[in-house]
């Protein structure tokens, strides 16, 4: 089967692509696994993550790619759409996965990290973690939907927003532009004020309804009960916290933050920026519940991501435009 894998961690730049097009064996499985056929992978920022190195070591060589649609051609039932994301399996046993919390059980495993993921003709999973795909959505706006709407769907559930109190974006890439098409839907009282350093960003959070947009440091014309950041800088966090209600939560939707700017932390004020109860939340991965959750609120609520296509061999050129910030909604690998 065709492949892009990738063999050694370095930095994503236009003088190195870090992906290779392989013929690769095709998986076999064991008990308790399907193989997919996949048809599309959606490609997020945490790929780059696991390439420069800022997330848990991959194992090497590996096949990347977490945002998975495919059919069912073995182990299950032939010819099912399905979809595969971030989380591939847990240990089923421990304190957190019998708590509805396997998000953060010890032995999470992850899909393009510890497994070969979607970036690839062909990849298994373990049957109980794969995801019905609804039929009113495609395959091309299922794969985002499995991660950057999925987190991004976990990352408002733990602002613990009300209809009607106020929200803030910070970075409006692949996970937040559905996180505002998702707030309007579930709290259409409440106002949503977007900040992001590109201006082609804000006119297209305005465009999908925001109350603002404005810069990184910009000042919204009101205080906000909530924000959520999807960053992968901790500047950001700093200017979010000014902007927040007495009270107010910050919750960072990232798997990790650059190491080269955290002397940034240094300079957070506790008066300004902390005090007064404000809260900040991490996001920790997804579980099961919050995949198919999202995947039914969105075909009800016809929830869909903005997206690009690109085929298989072009991944790198994918992961080359998610860095330099040319982004416009998502990024999706037609593969089949």
């Amino acid at each position: 089967m065709k492949a892009m894998i990738l063999e050694s961690l370095g930095e994503v730049k236009p003088s190195h692509a870090p992906l290779r097009l392989v013929q690769h064996p095709e998986p076999t499985l064991a008990p308790g696994e399907v193989l997919l056929r996949v048809t599309r992978c959606g490609v997020c920022h945490t790929e780059l993550d696991e390439i420069e190195g800022r997330t848990p070591p991959p194992r090497l060589p590996v096949i990347l790619g977490h945002q998975v649609v495919g059919k069912i051609e073995e182990g299950g039932q032939v010819g099912q759409r399905v979809g595969v994301a971030w989380i591939a399996s847990t240990c089923g046993q421990c304190q957190y996965c019998l708590s509805g919390q396997e998000n953060l059980c010890p032995d999470f495993r992850a899909t393009g990290r510890d497994i070969h993921g979607g970036y690839a003709e062909y990849m298994k999973v373990r049957a109980d973690f794969v995801h019905t795909i609804p039929n009113t959505i495609s395959d091309s706006e299922a794969a985002p939907l499995l991660c950057a709407g999925a987190v991004g769907y976990r990352a408002l559930k733990l602002t613990g927003l009300q209809d009607g109190q106020s929200l803030g974006l910070m970075g409006f890439g692949g996970s937040n532009h559905i996180v505002l098409k998702t707030a309007k839907h579930k709290y259409p009282n409440s106002k949503i004020f977007v900040f992001s350093r590109n201006p082609q960003e804000r006119e297209f959070a305005l465009s999908l309804g925001a109350t603002w947009a404005g810069t990184i440091n910009g000042v919204p014309p009101e205080e906000l009960d909530a924000l959520i950041d999807t960053t992968p800088v901790w500047g950001p966090d700093l200017e979010a916290l000014k902007r927040l209600k007495p009270g107010g939560r910050l919750v960072i939707n990232a798997i990790r933050k650059e190491e080269a700017d955290k002397e940034v932390l240094l300079k957070l004020d506790y008066a300004s920026q902390l005090w007064m109860e404000k809260e900040i939340k991490s996001v920790a991965n997804v579980t099961r519940a919050d995949v198919r959750e999202f995947l039914q609120l969105a075909a009800e609520a016809d929830i869909k991501p903005e997206y690009q296509e690109y085929d298989l061999q072009d991944a790198n050129q994918a992961l080359l435009e998610l860095k330099q910030g040319k982004i416009r909604g998502t990024k999706v690998l037609f593969i089949n």
